[in-house]
């Protein structure tokens, strides 16, 4: 791994201790942690930094990540404090994997489970054999719209922005918007393997609100359940390059398929060498800047 300064940051992990004083830790300190659902990552860093603040004493202390994961993903965000934030960028470059749960027969706006499914299309014809032979198509470099429910800036404005009032205008056009107003992205899709195929709600259904991130949640977040309409889920593995939105790639892979598509769950499995096995809960890291 390529590195802007001299001695490589220690990645906290389970049972770990620090102690008081962040020039203990000239290069920084790296924390990976599995975002939990309905959090944004700011939730995550606003919660570690206040905590770090205190631990460590000292009000400028710098937090950051690298690479925002939407709000109703979970998986591995990687938290850098200190000078370790000069490697946000690098650790940012690397390549990710994803599992996600892949709705076909319908669409929403946002291309995932935020809001509420805009049309249904067939999906009768649509089999494991056909998501697999899909699924090819996809392997290799392409160009990738990002969601215009997505923090791309055009010309200055957040595309979040120019979605919500389109939203409130009744919400025509999403696509065509994102289309004319958001530039093509070059991305990379190494590999994407079906693990499972069938009718049923994805993954991210079971999560309750109790469970959905505690104090952290983001009240404002809405979550639509579609279980019972028993359409097709697809569950898919994705290793991909950095700025790759898997709500597009659903969304592209249900006009492949001759439907439509959208998210129903996602999480960072992996990025570059940080495996969501190995990150700690925002419990677990504000535990150890309790010590």
């Amino acid at each position: 791994m390529e590195k802007n300064i001299d001695i490589a940051p220690p990645v906290l992990a389970d049972g770990a201790m620090l102690t008081k004083n962040i020039d203990d830790y000239p290069a920084g300190i790296i924390i990976p942690v599995d975002k939990p659902y309905m959090w944004t990552s700011a939730d995550v860093i606003r919660k570690i930094k206040f905590a770090a603040v205190r631990h460590f004493g000292k009000k400028n202390l710098k937090v950051g990540h690298a690479g925002t994961l939407d709000p109703l993903a979970t998986g591995v965000l990687i938290v850098c404090i200190g000078k370790a934030t000069k490697l946000a960028e690098t650790l940012q470059a690397h390549d990710k994997e994803y599992i996600a749960d892949v709705t076909f027969g319908a669409t929403t706006p946002s291309y995932d489970r935020e809001k509420e499914i805009d049309r249904f299309y067939p999906h009768e014809h649509i089999t494991e054999e056909a998501v697999r032979e899909a699924l090819k198509s996809f392997i290799g470099e392409q160009d990738q719209i990002a969601p215009l429910f997505s923090a791309k800036s055009v010309e200055g404005v957040r595309a979040y922005e120019i979605a919500r009032k389109m939203m409130k205008q009744g919400g025509k056009g999403i696509d065509e918007a994102a289309a004319g107003l958001i530039r093509t992205a070059r991305i990379r899709i190494e590999s994407m393997e079906l693990m499972s195929f069938g009718a049923g709600a994805g993954k991210s259904a079971a999560v309750s609100g109790a469970d959905a991130g505690k104090d952290g949640r983001q009240p404002k977040i809405n979550v639509t359940d579609n279980s019972a309409l028993g359409l097709p889920v697809a569950t898919i593995r994705i290793v991909c390059s950095k700025g790759t939105y898997i709500r597009a790639l659903a969304r592209d892979l249900g006009e492949a398929l001759g439907s439509g598509a959208h998210l129903d769950s996602l999480q960072r499995s992996r990025s570059g060498d940080f495996r969501v096995g190995d990150a700690l809960s925002v419990e677990k890291v504000l535990e150890i800047l309790r010590n």
